[in-house]
């Protein structure tokens, strides 16, 4: 078992990842040292060096973006005016205040500053300390595997034009592992391609993905008023590029405190996320458990709807018993989403139990605390 400095990289992700790395670079190099050897002319070098700093780099940048973190909210974190307070979220798990832009990560169980995403391939969040590296990563990637498609394919051209060959024929082998790397280089451009337009949407706009889905409910809640949300932290972007594509990949600023526009405060993305959350929990619906839910990802026992119909997510699926209440949020023809009530009786509970749940589990409470919304839950 991985530990130390091990643990971070003992993983799916990031081992998938080095592997393709690892057969990108090595059959690029092979192919090119036999299809256009280096010291055959200074193109040919340039080339060859062109594409090892591409692979270097993505290296590079790859672990840094693993091990430089996201940046993390220090456990029990408050604002330094406690009057402020009333305008931030708390946090149940690390027992604090959730800062601007920052938001909690089920998966690394900590608090992340100006969270982007939980990416897989890095088994890390990318925020605000690595998210310059984690661009440089993606844009090295991509650089990287054209070069080696072009290579690849110049390569397999040159040995089925069935013409006279300056090295020694390939072996089937050879054949298939380079026909096989062609490929991955394809679906790494196109993939990771896509992620990396994202990512500079992302940061030329100053809005991470989340950000994004705030500002969209934002104007929603507006629609028909004539009242416009302002996204705070866009201030042009040259500006905004400038503070995460630095030389160094050091981005500015601490993590906690951000310029805003003019007619902005610290607290204005803040509070448009509290009033979404008290919209959202005017709407929800209490149900009462009345069959048992196991909490399975593949719930075979609820029937073949509820298998086939699984929602499009990597949320949790909960465990609930008879007679837990469970306050729902979202609702799915099949599905539900919710928080599980402290039925125990304490004042409060240790650990927020949200996630989704087959709809035949659960039973509406009409007339509870909560009103039933006018609006179709299918």
């Amino acid at each position: 078992m991985c530990t130390g400095p091990f643990k971070r990289i003992c993983h799916w992700g990031p081992l998938t990842a080095l592997g393709l790395v690892k057969i990108i670079t090595l059959m690029t190099i092979h192919c090119s040292r036999q299809w256009w050897p280096p010291e055959e002319s200074i193109y040919a070098t340039i080339y060859f060096l062109c594409f090892f700093i591409l692979s270097g780099s993505t290296l590079y940048h790859f672990i840094s973006s693993i091990y430089e973190g996201p940046g993390y909210l220090p456990y029990q974190w408050k604002p330094a005016q406690i009057s402020d307070t009333q305008y931030l979220q708390s946090c149940t798990t690390c027992l604090g205040y959730k800062a601007p832009r920052s938001h909690h990560c089920r998966k690394c169980n900590r608090c992340i500053m100006k969270m982007d995403h939980h990416c897989p391939w890095i088994n890390n969040c990318v925020g605000h300390f690595n998210h310059g590296h984690f661009t440089a990563f993606l844009m090295s990637a991509v650089g990287g595997c054209c070069m080696s498609t072009f290579t690849l394919i110049s390569w397999l051209t040159s040995v089925l034009s069935l013409k006279m060959l300056p090295f020694s024929p390939p072996s089937v082998i050879i054949l298939i592992l380079v026909v096989f790397t062609i490929g991955l280089s394809i679906g790494v451009v196109l993939a990771v391609g896509m992620l990396l337009y994202f990512q500079l949407r992302a940061i030329f706009r100053n809005r991470t993905g989340i950000e994004d889905w705030i500002n969209e409910k934002a104007e929603y809640r507006r629609y028909g008023t004539g009242e416009k949300f302002r996204h705070p932290y866009s201030r042009g972007w040259l500006v905004d590029t400038r503070d995460v594509l630095t030389w160094n990949c050091i981005p500015k600023g601490d993590g906690i405190t951000w310029p805003v526009i003019e007619g902005c405060d610290q607290y204005t993305l803040t509070r448009e996320q509290l009033a979404q959350k008290q919209e959202k929990r005017k709407r929800a619906l209490r149900y009462r458990v009345a069959s048992a839910a196991s909490g399975s990802w593949v719930p075979i026992s609820y029937g073949c709807a509820v298998l086939c119909h699984p929602p499009c997510t990597d949320e949790p699926r909960i465990k609930l018993n008879i007679n837990d209440t469970v306050l729902v949020t979202r609702w799915r023809k099949y599905w539900l989403f919710g928080e599980k009530e402290n039925n125990e009786g304490g004042d409060t509970q240790p650990e927020r139990v949200r996630g989704w749940f087959p709809r035949a589990c659960g039973v509406e409470l009409i007339g509870g605390q909560y009103p039933q919304p006018s609006i179709k839950r299918d």
